[in-house]
């Protein structure tokens, strides 16, 4: 089972992105203990969009890589923490639920 994960990273250290992702692991793993889960990445560190940093483009490009090549793959999507309030997490929530994913919640970080 393949597992798409979103979560808020602005003005997040890559420890506590990474952090955040290894609960949500841990969570799905026990709602899920029999299956071989997979988790599809959504936090690229070798990305580097060629818009300027911190600008529209540039956290678009983010998005787009994550929704077609994770939500594309997935057969669930774990939305982590405070998912809401992040625009890219809307999005990929909106995507989701649109094309009938199964959408499960984690907030407990």
């Amino acid at each position: 089972m393949k597992i798409f994960i979103s979560q808020g990273m602005k003005d997040k250290t890559p420890e506590e992105i990474k952090t955040e992702i290894n609960k949500g692991i841990d969570y799905i793993k026990s709602l899920f203990p029999e299956d071989n889960v997979e988790i599809l990445s959504t936090y690229f560190e070798d990305f580097e969009p060629e818009a300027a940093k911190g600008s529209p483009q540039y956290r678009i490009a983010f998005l787009g890589k994550s929704v077609i090549e994770g939500l594309a793959k997935c057969h669930i999507a774990l939305f982590l923490g405070e998912w809401e309030q992040f625009i890219g997490c809307q999005c990929e929530h909106f995507i989701a639920q649109r094309y009938g994913i199964p959408i499960f919640f984690f907030k407990d970080l």
